[in-house]
């Protein structure tokens, strides 16, 4: 997918509605099974299967759930009342569905008889049998044969499965068609040649489908200035639904991306994070990121999942966040370079190889490499003739014995474990927090100051101290970990957003008058990747303000 004119920095750049889409099983009691939206407590629940639960009367229709309508066949059960009551309880019930648009297809309205199979199958066996219905349906308002072949102009991952994974798709499909067949019994014959039709949609549905989800963060109660109040738990995006964007699955993967996507309700937003040039590719992330993971756990997890090998300017060309990322420190204290394992090393002796067999692209990459800052860590690399070793430093090749190194991170482990049970737990004893800021000090006597190990022990101990109630240590090992976000990810990424949420609430607490500053950079670095709607997915940052505007 590529952009026709120059694109600005929080432009949406595409806006598109699911070709289909079905809720997580995990996701059943809590989210609205059309919109994906939580569930009020006045839920409604499909009136044949009682499966299916709504958030309203408009999600109820537009699912094509049954309900109750005027008819007296509506109110079978209720024969002994008089009309004029059976009137009066469908009006309640239909009050304000008059208006809805019912024109699409109905996604539900094929699932809701016989045994409950949308419950007992994988999601993406039911949304792959949404789909089908699809077509069916669009064929016969066309006038169409329902000729299921390259319905939809999407790739697929079949040829690169493993055995064990086709026959479970075959298995999937057979079972798919059997529990269709109350309804199109014509259109879809159970045949070798119709299995195998299932079977590639599947496996469409595997590379192409997103993940709908929606942002949680703790629910926060109690006075504005209590220490126990403050926003320091991680933001999480929860996964709710499964969807297929025929549009958007164009858009390729990149693991330093230049687009964003969001959902409200389930429809797909899709936002530029950064200037644009007209003729560049627009990618999104699949999931892994520059910042994340390393290289090498990236590109892992992408063969896995999507049967290819990344080649995206994160994974072909050298970062700081790559280097620094799992990196040990440097036997010298004054040296800021990075020492690298025989895994990593070899990841990014690949990036290296293509940079000096390319010339000029090098000649280019240097150059951009000095503005990254790299210099500092592993100033080596400019040298073309450089060969990169393991456990030797990038700037002053000292020595580092690895598996010394291992070793005493292995004692730390317990340590760090214990601090993360006591937060959970929301009591944190005197002795585990001691323990835990000793352990922090040796890490960082192994450990690269980039690396991210460091950072996230850092939030722990934020959290830790917040717990209780010494918020201006709480402040600073908040700022560390933000400080080692911002080189693995860049100072305008999402990521120092979510942080900065926390770094300002903490502020507020005490009083900090750096907090507006704080909350002001939020604002900003969300507006790039949500654009108007940064509030309305980020309730918990309105509530952040209205605690800035009490104090």
């Amino acid at each position: 997918m590529f952009c026709v004119d120059d694109v600005s920095e929080a432009s949406l750049v595409h806006k598109e509605d699911p070709y289909a889409a079905v809720i997580l099983k995990k996701c059943r009691e809590t989210h609205c099974h059309f919109c994906f939206n939580e569930l009020p407590a006045d839920a409604i629940s499909c009136a044949s299967c009682s499966i299916p639960l709504y958030c309203s009367d408009w999600c109820q229709i537009q699912a094509g759930a049954p309900k109750f309508d005027k008819s007296s066949n509506s109110f079978s059960g209720l024969e002994g009342l008089a009309d004029d009551l059976k009137n009066y309880m469908s009006d309640v019930v239909l009050e304000g569905a008059s208006t809805l648009d019912t024109g699409h297809i109905a996604e539900h309205r094929h699932e809701c008889h016989g045994f409950h199979w949308p419950l007992i199958l994988p999601s993406e066996v039911v949304l792959a049998g949404r789909i089908l219905v699809k077509v069916i349906k669009q064929n016969r308002r066309a006038s169409a044969d329902s000729n299921l072949v390259g319905f939809l102009d999407l790739s697929h991952n079949y040829l690169q499965l493993p055995p064990e994974s086709k026959l479970e798709m075959h298995i999937y499909s057979i079972i798919l068609l059997q529990c269709l067949q109350h309804f199109y019994r014509t259109e879809l014959p159970i045949s070798g040649i119709m299995v195998s039709k299932p079977v590639i949609l599947l496996s469409q549905i595997q590379v192409n489908s997103m993940a709908v989800v929606r942002m949680q963060a703790p629910e926060v109660k109690g006075p504005i200035y209590e220490p126990g109040n403050a926003l320091t738990s991680n933001l999480e995006q929860v996964k709710v639904g499964q969807a297929v964007y025929v549009a958007g699955s164009f858009f390729n993967h990149s693991c330093q991306p230049n687009i964003h996507t969001y959902f409200l309700s389930r429809t797909l937003h899709v936002q530029a994070t950064e200037y644009v040039l007209a003729g560049s590719e627009l990618e999104l992330s699949y999931g892994p990121q520059v910042g994340q993971w390393d290289c090498k756990d990236r590109q892992r997890l992408l063969e896995d999942r999507y049967s290819y090998t990344c080649q995206c300017t994160g994974c072909s060309e050298l970062n700081v966040s790559d280097l620094v990322i799992n990196a040990y420190r440097c036997t010298k204290l004054n040296c800021l370079g990075v020492t690298l394992d025989r895994t990593v090393t070899t990841c990014e002796k690949e990036k290296l190889k293509l940079l000096i067999d390319a010339p000029t692209v090098y000649s280019k990459q240097v150059e951009k490499l000095k503005d990254a800052n790299i210099a500092e860590v592993a100033c080596h690399v400019f040298e073309s003739d450089y060969k990169l070793e393991p456990q030797h430093c990038l700037v002053c090749d000292s020595y580092r014995d690895l598996e010394a190194s291992c070793a005493a991170i292995s004692q730390t482990v317990s340590c760090c474990k214990r601090l993360q049970d006591a937060i959970a737990s929301n009591e944190v004893p005197t002795n585990i927090l001691l323990d835990a800021v000793k352990c922090t000090d040796l890490l960082r006597t192994i450990f690269h100051p980039y690396n991210k190990r460091i950072a996230e022990v850092e939030d722990n101990l934020a959290q830790a101290f917040c717990l209780v109630g010494e918020l201006q240590a709480a402040i600073d090992h908040c700022k560390a970990s933000i400080q080692i976000l911002e080189k693995l990810y860049g100072v305008n990424h999402i990521v120092i957003g979510n942080e900065l949420i926390k770094l300002a609430s903490l502020q507020i607490l005490v009083g900090d008058s750096a907090a507006s500053g704080s909350i002001s950079r939020i604002s900003a670095i969300l507006s790039r990747y949500y654009g108007s709607h940064a509030d309305e997915i980020y309730p918990y940052l309105r509530h952040l303000k209205g605690r800035q505007d009490a104090d």
